[in-house]
């Protein structure tokens, strides 16, 4: 072994751990797209499968398989499955995208596929006539989008030579609101074959239920897909699609959701109805469409997250609603302006929206949080011109709220986010301090069971003996608390 190899491990490692305990145990991360798995959730991600595959379809019937010795991990993809479905109370969930944005691909890709069945021969292949989904302006997510996961799938308008993407109309009270006056009217002129709902700047609950009874007569009706990437987690306090009417819902699972960085397709679609097709095409368009291997070790890691999001969904969620409207109020009462309706507690999801303009653009203010080691994410807002020239913060309390917060603790916060915004104080030294009391990870096994269980995993990676004890005895003094 060169000098050189380890040298550059040790300052890899040593830039790793820095960073770790930087954003692990002296910042409080409020990016509304991010969070921590739990120990365990970790430990699984980095076991066997994350080096193998498990390619599978459907063939006459029957799931075949192309690997040997994938067992273990077909019973564990049938058992997320499992867990997966009981969280949305869906009958099927494809588990194999990779990421949120592949998701949703895969149902643009599968949709594609399902108007052109039964297409004669001779007939040429088409795309989707018109979609319906929220302007990228206004807080619709990118993946969503024509320059996103949609390219490729959707005709062009001949009036405007665009793709024919066809936005929700907003209140003009509230553009963080679907106005739904207008809908049945643009329904009636484009005929949209899909609707997408979900955001990345979500303050509020979709019209799932007033749109699904505008369009139940429709021929041939559009299917309803809710991209519920940042509200995942949220599933049920917040809404539930499946149950409205939505026919699918698609997302990321390591935003609000507790697990690794995965996507999901779910919904209600028995056999022997009008839209099983569709969940045909979805799933072959996963694979062989979209992914080879798919990531193995963080499947793993999903169905561990699954079960503890099945195991303290109602406290967690109940907990980061509260966490913040209590957030936005304290931001709001300190001078701050945060977007939303003080009527209704700013939000009903766990962003919160800061418009920082007369402090200084967005991008500058979260450089100025960071440095402050309060982690954030600039955001243009609805009337911004330009992302590049945007006037908001967009922040999200679901991380802290795992690590314990609770509605006082956000208080504090808040004070310390208006000593940076308003007066452009450095509160790195006292945002350190406080984070210390925030270090314990709730809604997951507790401490010394995870840290037992973790040790089993990682002792049992590599099989030589020294390397699993010093690897156990490691683990034990890290969570100790013993490396600051």
């Amino acid at each position: 072994m060169s000098n050189s190899l380890e040298q550059n491990a040790r300052d890899l490692v040593r830039r790793t751990v820095e960073n770790n305990l930087w954003r692990q145990r002296r910042s409080f991360n409020l990016i509304p797209s991010e969070t921590t798995p739990s120990l365990l959730v970790k430990m699984l991600e980095i076991s066997d499968p994350a080096g193998r595959y498990a390619e599978h379809r459907t063939m006459k019937g029957k799931e075949i398989y192309f690997y040997q010795g994938i067992d273990f991990i077909r019973d564990i993809e049938e058992q997320a499955r499992d867990e997966v479905r009981k969280f949305f109370g869906a009958s099927e969930a494809e588990l194999r995208t990779i990421s949120g944005q592949m998701a949703n691909e895969v149902v643009f890709k599968g949709m594609a596929k399902f108007i052109n069945r039964g297409r004669g021969e001779g007939v040429p292949f088409r795309r989707m006539r018109a979609v319906m989904n929220n302007d990228l302006s206004l807080g619709g997510h990118l993946s969503s989008q024509p320059m996103g996961a949609l390219f490729n799938y959707i005709e062009t308008n001949p009036d405007t030579g665009k793709e024919n993407v066809v936005n929700f109309p907003v209140r003009k009270d509230n553009p963080y609101r679907i106005d739904t006056g207008p809908i049945p009217d643009l329904l009636e002129k484009h005929k949209p074959e899909l609707i997408v709902f979900g955001k990345s700047m979500f303050i509020y609950p979709e019209p799932v239920r007033e749109v699904a009874g505008m369009i139940k007569d429709m021929d041939p009706k559009p299917v309803m897909m809710f991209d519920m990437a940042h509200v995942l987690g949220l599933y049920g306090a917040f809404q539930k699609p499946l149950e409205e009417g939505a026919d699918l819902v698609t997302g990321s699972t390591h935003k609000t959701f507790f697990g690794p960085q995965r996507g999901v397709v779910a919904g209600n679609i028995p056999k022997k109805t009008p839209l099983r097709p569709l969940w045909v095409e979805i799933k072959g368009r996963t694979f062989p469409g979209s992914t080879s291997n798919h990531h193995l070790g963080t499947l793993l890691g999903l169905l561990m997250a699954a079960m503890e999001m099945n195991a303290f969904k109602d406290e967690y969620q109940n907990q980061v609603c509260r966490n913040a409207k209590a957030f936005a109020k304290a931001l709001a009462d300190r001078g701050i302006d945060v977007e939303g309706d003080p009527a209704d507690g700013y939000t009903q999801t766990h962003q919160v929206l800061l418009r920082v303009r007369k402090h200084g653009d967005g991008a500058t203010v979260a450089r100025r949080l960071e440095e402050s080691s309060i982690v954030t994410n600039y955001q243009a807002l609805p009337d911004d011109e330009t992302f590049l020239d945007a006037s908001g913060i967009r922040t999200g309390v679901q991380e802290m709220t795992r690590f314990g917060m609770k509605e006082k603790d956000f208080d504090h916060l808040a004070e310390l986010v208006a000593d940076v915004v308003i007066r452009s104080k450095d509160v790195k030294e006292e945002v350190a301090r406080y984070r210390e009391q925030f270090l314990g990870m709730q809604y997951c096994l507790p401490p010394e069971t995870s840290l037992s269980l973790a040790a089993q995993v990682l002792s049992s990676v590599f099989p030589k003996s020294d390397y699993a004890k010093a690897f156990a005895d490691n683990l034990a003094v890290a969570a100790s608390g013993a490396i600051k």
